[in-house]
Formats: C-alpha cells, structure tokens, sequence
C-alpha cells in the first residue's frame, strides 16, 4: 500500500489530460493512464468537480466501496492525504453494523432484550467472521455464475458443524464440537443458536446461494432423522452432514405443489423393494443430490421413501429467475428400485412425517427472509443518505423517508413476531408444536414474505433505475426484488399459508363464543 502523503494543493495540480489525480476518502489516486479505460468514459473524470479534486462524494454517488478494493483499482492508488485518514472502511469479520435497523436490536448498544444473553452475541460475532471469511466469497462468485457450492467451503462448513446445526436441536449434535466450542450440543436450541445462523447465512444478498448452502439437506434430512431406522441412518446421517453426500427434498410435482395429497409419484411393492416411477419438480439442490427424500402413492396410502441416486434417477436443472447455483432440478424416476428399508415411518403415514417437518421448514424460510430484508433495509439507509439529488441527499425528501418508515416498521414487526414464535418453539415439545404452533408460523411466513415484496418496490423506487442492474450499486435490490418471491412459494404458498393460520385458529373458536 502507497504510504507517500501530499498536500491537497499538490494534487490539485494534476488536473489535466495525461496528469490525472483524484483523492477518494483521503486517498490519492493517480488515473492518468486509468482515464482512457474508465467504463463511463474519460470526459467524466475532467469534470471540474472531479480533476485534481476531493472527489469522494462524487464517486459513492456512482459506486460501491468495493470498488477501491479491487486489486486493478486498488493498485492506482499512490499516496495519502497529508494529516488526514481514511474513515470509508469494509466491515471487519465479525463486525456489527452501525447503521440504524440494518441489525436486530438485541446486537445494537443500549437496547435490552428477554431473549439473548452475552453468549450469544459471541456465538453470532463467530458465525459472522467465520461466514465472510469462508462462505461470502464463494456466495457472490456462485450467484453470478451459477455454478454450484465449492466442496471446499462444504468441508469448512463441516469442520465446524455448520451443517449440522442447520437441521436445529436434536440427537445429530451429541458429541459434536460446534463451531469450535462456542456452544456446547447441549445450549443449542433453536431460538438462541439455529436462528443466529439462518441470519448470517442471507446476509449476502444472493437469495439462489442461500438455497445452494445444503438448504436441500436442511429441509431433507430431518425426516431421515425422525423417522428412518436406525440401520439408514447409520448408513446416511454421518456423510450429510460431513458434506461428503448431498440430500434433497423431493415432494413438489408438476400438477402438486401446496396439494401434496395430489402427487402422482407411484411406489409399488416388488418383494423386500419398491419400484418407484415419476417425476419430482422445482427440487431445491436437486441437480447434484446424491439422496431424495421422496413422497410416494402407494397401495395403502401416500409414504415417504429416501431413494438413492443410479442410472435409473435422472435430472435435470430447471431455469428460473434466481441463480443456478441452488441446483433446482426436475427429477425423474424411471422404475427405481428401493429397498423397503429405506421407508420413513409407516406405510401410508408419509402426511404425518411431511407435516411434522414443515414447521421447522417454514420457520427456517422465514428467518432467512427477514434477514435478507434487513440487508435491503440497510442498502437504502446508506443509499439515501449518500445519493445527492438537487443539491440535497435523497432523505430530504419526505417520499423517501415515507418508504424507509414503511420498510423498517415490516422487517420490525416481522423480527418480534419471530422472536416471539421461535421462544414458544424453545419451550414447546415436538407434539405441541405441531399442534400449536403451524398456524401461527404459516401466518407468521405469509407476513414476511408478503412483506419481503412490498420491501423489494420501495426498495426499487428509492434506487431508481440502479435496482434494474444485475451489477453496480443496486445489484442486492435488483436480485432481492427478482427473487423475494420465492420466499412466497418455497415451503408452502403464500395465501395457502394465510388460510392454514385461520383455519387452525377457527378449529379453536370455543362454541359459547358470541358477539
């Protein structure tokens, strides 16, 4: 790094064609030779506000930080300003950020919470140094190409049992050191640790990469867990969640998705086998699974079968508006067979495994959602305070401020009832929450991922014509508002969801209830 300092009036004299210096958060710049190369044309830099000049207001009106960091930017810088320093920095790993609502209250000084203790703010510092360092890299990479999850960042999720804290509290975790002792398989819960981690994990702004973090074996496995025997589980559980095998979930069909009494995946009895034919579609992870964990039709009712991969699986990646990189697949299966052994639960009992497992799916979804709407959140904090537009920042005016009020007061009202729904998970047993908890977490999902689309057009508005551009300064809005959709599909219907919560609160309406 050039450590040279000047004077501001040395660099105000190369302002000229051929003699180009700039200085950008009291760094010195020299674009000489840069200016004919400059993506917005050279006649931009010998703007009278820009040549020789502080020209950092003018360059976070056009560009990201990241953009000083890159090593062919960065290289251009040749000294500082002389008794200045530079106070533009990107987050350290770990770090908290201070700008208002872009963090739940409980991390922000001053405030108090009934749910987080110290021990968690050490846990999320942890999990958010570990995921910019090792997952934040790959995830913008992979967003943009498409290409799968790297190997190497599933054998560091695994090191530390990232994997396996996915899939929440449980028998999985006895005897594993989670992320490197930070909490014992003991203190983890779902409230406290799991959702911590589904936090940080969408923080990244890709909403396919969020999907393409093993988010098939999250919603996967669990069935496995509860209800295979324990020779498949012995057989399975330990290489999923060491990220040496891939798992998926693989209930939707073309003509079932939220009707998943409908589905026309057949399994039929061969001796000690099942022969299982049909096709599964918008599979999450489905392109690389190694494992599905199937719902069948069979002669006694609709069951859940784990079918492993073989010539006879087939499948294929299925285009859609969010990133390859979730390997969404249509899967198709020609005649497979299956050992009986690989049944989960009772024959003709595949609604009872599904529906136990839902909950824990649509919570997940949920938090996620949330998290990546307090990202989009802090996007136009930072974007209406720095965009200059009549002379004034865009929170100047009152229409904008109006659409940031709107923004905060949803992904508020979205974290307290979150909170509030994951503390009854913590102290309800796996019935009661079944029995009590699915409608509110449906209605608790349709709020979020209603609210997630409302987000994305204010969101866009405040932008501009930047939310439009896979790249630049408005890239997280424009991918938050192409895919924020799919958190009202994903793991049941947004309007499916609405009236699931009512019509479990009318099963309860006591019968002397009376206006």
């Amino acid at each position: 790094m050039a450590t040279k300092q000047y004077t501001e009036e040395e660099v105000a004299k190369h302002n000229k064609e051929g003699d180009l210096w700039v200085t950008i958060d009291a760094k010195v710049y020299n674009l000489s030779k840069f200016a004919d190369l400059h993506p917005g044309g050279a006649s931009v830099l010998f703007a009278e506000s820009i040549a020789g000049k502080d020209a950092t207001q003018t360059f976070f009106g056009l560009h990201r930080l990241e953009v000083l960091h890159r090593p062919q930017y960065a290289r251009l810088q040749i000294g500082t300003i002389a008794g200045e320093e530079s106070v533009i920095k990107p987050p350290t790993p770990g770090e908290v950020s201070r700008v208002p609502y872009a963090e739940g209250t409980w991390l922000v000084p001053g405030f108090q919470t009934p749910y987080y203790t110290d021990r968690h703010r050490k846990f999320q510092t942890v999990v958010r140094a570990f995921c910019m360092e090792f997952i934040q890299p790959d995830a913008i990479k992979c967003e943009e190409n498409g290409k799968r999850i790297p190997q190497e960042v599933v054998d560091k999720m695994s090191e530390v049992n990232l994997i396996a804290m996915r899939l929440g509290p449980g028998k999985h975790l006895q005897g594993r050191t989670l992320m490197n002792g930070t909490v014992t398989p003991e203190e983890f819960d779902y409230f406290q640790y799991e959702l911590i981690i589904n936090t940080e994990l969408a923080r990244f702004g890709g909403r396919g990469f969020m999907d393409a973090l093993i988010a098939g074996a999250v919603i996967g496995l669990p069935p496995v867990l509860n209800y295979g025997s324990p020779e498949l589980q012995a057989r399975i559980v330990p290489d999923v969640l060491s990220g040496k095998k891939y798992l998926a979930l693989a209930i939707s069909e073309a003509f079932a998705g939220s009707d998943v009494g409908g589905i026309q995946t057949t399994a039929v009895r061969d001796g000690e086998f099942w022969i299982v034919t049909g096709t599964k579609k918008w599979i999450t992870n489905g392109t690389f699974a190694d494992y599905f964990t199937t719902g069948c039709k069979t002669e006694t009712g609709f069951t859940v079968i784990l079918i492993e991969r073989d010539d006879n699986v087939s499948t294929k990646a299925i285009k859609t508006s969010y990133s390859a990189t979730a390997g969404t697949a249509y899967v198709t299966f020609d005649k497979v067979r299956v050992p009986v052994g690989n049944t989960l639960g009772k024959v003709g009992n595949g609604m009872s495994v599904i529906l136990s497992n839902f909950n824990h799916e649509r919570w997940m979804v949920t938090g996620m959602a949330l998290s990546a709407q307090r990202v989009v959140v802090e996007e136009c904090m930072k974007w209406a305070s720095q965009r200059m537009v009549f002379g004034k920042p865009l929170t100047s005016q009152a229409v904008i401020r109006s659409k940031l009020a709107a923004m905060i007061s949803r992904v508020e009202a979205g974290q307290n009832w979150l909170e509030h729904t994951t503390y009854q998970m913590n102290n309800m047993s796996y019935a009661e929450m079944s029995s009590k908890l699915a409608g509110p977490i449906g209605l608790l999902k349709q709020y979020v991922s209603r609210s997630g689309q409302q987000t994305a057009t204010d969101a866009t508005q405040i932008f501009g014509g930047r939310a439009l551009t896979v790249t630049g300064m408005g890239k997280v809005i424009e991918n938050f508002s192409r895919t924020s959709a799919f958190d009202a599909i994903l793991a049941g219907a947004e309007d499916v969801m609405a009236d699931l919560g009512v019509r479990q609160a009318m099963k309860k309406m006591p019968s002397t209830a009376r206006l």
